[in-house]
């Protein structure tokens, strides 16, 4: 699994089993570390997780790519803004 934080969003690359959720698992992501994000100081703007989430699915031939971009993402914000890379991918 691959984690980053980025300002305003997360990047998670994981596995999954057919059989998990992953509605369920972005909700019990955001519950688990809802209260933890508030409290800890290390987020002072953080005022909750927003509805929703964005969700893709790769080849495992993508694998080291995609963990590469994930790594990349505080630079590559700096030059492109969320919304506008989510607008290029539909």
């Amino acid at each position: 699994m691959e984690l980053m934080e980025c300002q305003t969003h997360i990047h998670i690359f994981c596995d999954l089993h057919p059989n998990i959720n992953l509605s369920n698992l972005v909700r019990d992501i955001k519950v688990a570390t809802n209260l933890w994000m508030k409290e800890s100081g290390l987020f002072p703007a953080f005022a909750g997780w927003q509805e929703g989430y964005g969700a893709f699915t790769s080849s495992i031939r993508d694998k080291e790519r995609i963990i590469n971009y994930i790594k990349n993402q505080k630079e590559h914000h700096k030059t492109e803004t969320f919304e506008d890379e989510f607008k290029m991918l539909y």
